[in-house]
């Protein structure tokens, strides 16, 4: 839609301006991006101390902060986007995967707003919103392969082009996400461990050659289960023997066995379906260890370019999801105020 501006007759292009929600785990979050790519506002409301005693997200908790909170972020949004509701294009919200209860406060206040103004609701897979979290480094070019690592989800999905997402290898048990911080409390390190892990890592060396569970299988899946118990196995053996550990190496050894996995599937990926980019995302994206080795990866694949997800975006946040909510509504894809949250979605497998 054009208008006029006034007093000089020339066409200006009306901005195209998508509110989102994300409450799919424990971040409450309301965006307003601009176009796709511009971010005018992004309001993250963390639950971390809340979960931090119990080693982990409470399901039941993560809602009812997600309620107090929701309306709270939408306010902030828009006043710091400097925006008003007849200035909105369409509303996007996450509505999988994620946990039941949290997805349902902000599908319920997406279509609360949506239906209130008269404004089209676009339904986002919250995986869907990590890939397009890099969107606000650089465009995305297709054929693109992603590496999506998060506490909840480690896959490798097939991109043929827009609004097309295909998973061609995913975990079979922990995501690499979960892993870390099962592996956190053992060292006693507080929820999330991800970042103090990563930290512990760069001090150690690799002296515990943990196992890289089906790094030679001829498939694209992961499995960190394997490598979980080993590590715990590990540590009690050494407290029932009275053996003290250098947490430095355990976490370089464990890091290093998580990394190699997830770079040579990665590879092996690349090889069988050549692509013009590769996109790392998710929350475990966010990990030096992992960055390094998927920058010093590329570099074989001459037709092959790295896009990363911006470490301020890594985490779940609303700004991917209007990112991801703006393509799939070019394309012309909305639904209607029957929506619902589902909890198990996934991508479609690549045949």
């Amino acid at each position: 839609m054009n208008f006029q501006e006034k007093g000089t007759g020339r066409m200006s292009k009306r901005r195209e301006l998508i509110l989102a929600f994300e409450s799919s785990c424990d971040e409450t979050s309301v965006a307003v991006i601009e176009d796709g790519y511009k971010i005018l506002s992004n309001i993250v409301a963390t639950q971390i101390n809340s979960h931090k005693r119990f080693g982990g997200v409470v399901p039941e908790v993560a809602s009812r902060h997600h309620i107090e909170q929701i309306t709270l972020c939408l306010e902030d949004a828009l006043c710091e986007a400097g925006v008003d509701y007849k200035d909105l294009s369409a509303v996007a919200v996450t509505y999988g995967p994620g946990l039941v209860g949290a997805l349902l406060v902000g599908v319920a206040a997406a279509k609360v707003v949506a239906f209130t103004h008269g404004l089209p609701l676009i339904p986002v897979n919250h995986m869907a919103g990590h890939i397009y979290a890099a969107r606000f480094v650089e465009p995305i070019v297709f054929p693109a392969l992603a590496l999506l690592v998060s506490g909840g989800h480690t896959e490798l999905v097939y991109m043929a082009e827009t609004n097309s997402y295909e998973i061609i290898g995913e975990t079979r048990d922990d995501a690499a996400g979960e892993a870390y911080d099962k592996v956190g409390r053992v060292l006693g390190i507080n929820y999330p461990a991800g970042k103090e892990i990563d930290r512990l890592a760069h001090l150690g060396k690799d002296n515990f050659n943990f196992p890289r569970a089906m790094v030679d299988e001829d498939n694209f899946d992961f499995s960190f289960s394997g490598l979980k118990s080993s590590f715990i196995n590990t540590v009690h053996h050494a407290d029932q023997i009275g053996k003290k550990l250098d947490h430095k190496d355990l976490a370089a050894s464990f890091q290093q066995s998580v990394v190699d996995v997830l770079a040579q599937k990665t590879v092996r990926a690349l090889r069988k379906y050549p692509v013009k980019q590769l996109i790392l995302a998710g929350g475990v994206a966010a990990n030096k260890g992992l960055r390094e080795r998927i920058e010093n990866e590329i570099e074989q694949f001459d037709d092959t370019s790295l896009l990363m997800a911006p470490l301020q975006l890594c985490g779940d946040n609303a700004a991917m999801i209007g990112a991801a909510g703006y393509v799939a509504w070019k394309a012309g894809i909305k639904a209607d105020m029957s929506l619902n949250a589902e909890p198990s979605l996934e991508f479609a497998w690549l045949d």
